[in-house]
C-alpha cells in the first residue's frame, strides 16, 4: 500500500434526528440527510483526500468555560447539543496535532445566535459550537489567537457577544443587512469592546448580494485583515443561507461563490450553521465546500437552476460595497489608537446595557454588562442579567467571568466578587468563570448549593 503524501480533510455528519423544534421547522434533519446521500452518490467520502470520524460528545465543562447556562448546562442541552459541540471539538484537535490538514462538521443543532448567556433557544440555537470548541483549544493548547469568519446570512450575533471584549478573538461576520433580516444586529458601529476594538468586523450587504461582492469583500477585507492579524486557527461559521434559493434569505451566492470562497479563505475548520434550501443548496454548497477544502476540483458543481452570469450587480450596488470596505479596514487600521468612549465609563468599569430577545422561546433578557478597565490584562467581566420566561419563573442572575490571560489583581477581585454575591441575597443563581484556573462555580441561592466543575 502507497504511502499518503497528503493530509486529509476530515468530516462529521451529524444530523441530529432526536432534535427537533417542530416536525416542519426549517431547521431539521433533512438539511443533512439530502446533502449525505448526494455526497455518496457521487463518491465523495471514497475519496482518499476524504477521512470520515464519528463524532464524540463535548463535557459539561466545555459548555460552561464558554457559556452561563441558567440555572445549569443540563437544562438548556440534550445529548444532541453535546454532541454537535463535540463534533467541532473532535475536529479542531485532530487538526492541532496534524493528524488531518483541515475538517468540516455538518452538523446540527446550530450554535451562533447563542450568546455567553443561556436562558433558552433562540434563533434555533442553545450553545455556541464554534465559541466552545475555540475555548477548548485555548485552554487544552494554548492557543492564542483565533479568528472566526461567519459566512452566514444572520448576523452571528451570539458570537459577537461571546468575543466582544476579546482582543485575541477576531470575530468577521458578512451578512444580509440587519435592517431586513433576523436577528436585526450587525451594523459597521459594533466594533467590539474598549479593550479589543475593531476586533470585531461587521459586513452588512444589502439583499441580492450575488458572489461578485462577496468575493470583492473576501478578497479587499476579510484577507488583508487576516494577514495582520497572524491567527493560529481559522474557524468558518459555514452559514450556507446566502444561497440564492434559501427561504429565509434574500441573496444570491451560489455554490460556486462558496467554494471559491473557502479556497481563498483556507479554514482549518468550518462548522455548518444555517442554510435552508434542502434540496436546491445544501447538496451542492457542502459538495463544492468539501471538495475545496480538500483541495479538489469543484468546477463542475452546479446547481440545476444555476448558469453562469444568470446575477449581474449594478454599478451603485458595487460601489456601495467598495465604500464598506473602505469604512471597515479604516477602522481596523486604527485600532490600537481608540480610547474608551467615556460616556461608558463608571470608575474603573466600562459599562453598557443589552436587551436580548429570544425569538424561539420567547424570553426577554436585560443585562447589565462591566468590564474592569485593566492597564495589565483584558479585566475581568460581571454580568447581571434578567430574563421573564413566561412562565412565572423569574430572577437575576450574577456572573463572573476571568479571562486565560488574567492578571492576579483582577482575578482577586472577580473571586471576591463572586463570594459577595452569594451573601447579598438579590440573585437567584451566581456563577464564577475561571478561564485562567479552568474552572466553574455555580451557586444556587434558593436551595444553598454550589457545585463546580475543572477542565
Amino acid at each position: 500500500m502507497k504511502k499518503r503524501n497528503y493530509k486529509q480533510t476530515g468530516l462529521i455528519f451529524f444530523p441530529a434526528f432526536d432534535w427537533a423544534i417542530s416536525p416542519t421547522h426549517p431547521e431539521r434533519e433533512e438539511r443533512l440527510l439530502y446533502t449525505r446521500d448526494q455526497i455518496f452518490e457521487e463518491g465523495i467520502m471514497d475519496l482518499p483526500q476524504i477521512l470520515e470520524f464519528t463524532a464524540s460528545l463535548a463535557s459539561i465543562h466545555d459548555i460552561a468555560r464558554t457559556h452561563f447556562c441558567v440555572p445549569r448546562v443540563e437544562d438548556q442541552t440534550i445529548e444532541a447539543h453535546l454532541i454537535a459541540a463535540g463534533a467541532a471539538i473532535l475536529l479542531a484537535e485532530r487538526i492541532v496535532k496534524g493528524q488531518i490538514e483541515n475538517g468540516f462538521a455538518l452538523v446540527r443543532p446550530p450554535g451562533h445566535h447563542a450568546m455567553r448567556v443561556v436562558h433558552g433557544n433562540r434563533g434555533f440555537c442553545n450553545i455556541n459550537n464554534e465559541a466552545i470548541m475555540v475555548e477548548y483549544l485555548r485552554s487544552r493548547y494554548g492557543i492564542k489567537r483565533v479568528a472566526i469568519v461567519d459566512t452566514d446570512v444572520h448576523h452571528g450575533d451570539g458570537t459577537q457577544n461571546i468575543f466582544w471584549h476579546d482582543p485575541d478573538v477576531l470575530f468577521i461576520s458578512f451578512h444580509q443587512d440587519g435592517r431586513t433580516i433576523f436577528p436585526g444586529t450587525g451594523f459597521t458601529y459594533e466594533l467590539g469592546g474598549p479593550r479589543a476594538f475593531a476586533r470585531t468586523i461587521n459586513i452588512p450587504l444589502q439583499p441580492g448580494t450575488s458572489d461578485e461582492s462577496l468575493l470583492y469583500v473576501v478578497d479587499n477585507l476579510i484577507l488583508p485583515i487576516l494577514k495582520e492579524f497572524k491567527p493560529d486557527f481559522i474557524v468558518n461559521s459555514a452559514g450556507q443561507d446566502n444561497h440564492f434559493t434559501d427561504p429565509l434569505g434574500s441573496m444570491r451566492v451560489s455554490a460556486q461563490g462558496y467554494a471559491k470562497l473557502t479556497e481563498k479563505l483556507r479554514p482549518d475548520l468550518a462548522v455548518l450553521e444555517g442554510g435552508y434550501a434542502i434540496e436546491t443548496a445544501l447538496p451542492y454548497v457542502n459538495m463544492a465546500i468539501i471538495l475545496a477544502l480538500a483541495g479538489l476540483d469543484y468546477t463542475n458543481i452546479r446547481e440545476p437552476d444555476y448558469w453562469s452570469g444568470r446575477f449581474k450587480e449594478s454599478p451603485d450596488r458595487s460601489g456601495q460595497v467598495r465604500k464598506l470596505v473602505d469604512q471597515m479596514l479604516h477602522y481596523w487600521h486604527v485600532r490600537d489608537q481608540m480610547p474608551p468612549d467615556s460616556r461608558y465609563i463608571r470608575g474603573q468599569f466600562y459599562e453598557r446595557n443589552n436587551r436580548i430577545f429570544y425569538d424561539t422561546d420567547y424570553i426577554e433578557e436585560r443585562q447589565l454588562e462591566r468590564l474592569k478597565l485593566c492597564d495589565h490584562c483584558p479585566g475581568y467581566l460581571s454580568i447581571e442579567s434578567y430574563a421573564n420566561h413566561g412562565l412565572g419563573k423569574s430572577g437575576k442572575v450574577k456572573c463572573l467571568s476571568v479571562p486565560f490571560t488574567t492578571c492576579e489583581k483582577c482575578r482577586s477581585e472577580a473571586i471576591e466578587a463572586y463570594h459577595q454575591a452569594k451573601k447579598r441575597g438579590i440573585y437567584r443563581y451566581v456563577y464564577l468563570q475561571d478561564k485562567s484556573a479552568d474552572i466553574f462555580f455555580g451557586y444556587d441561592t434558593g436551595s444553598g448549593k454550589e457545585w463546580q466543575s475543572e477542565g
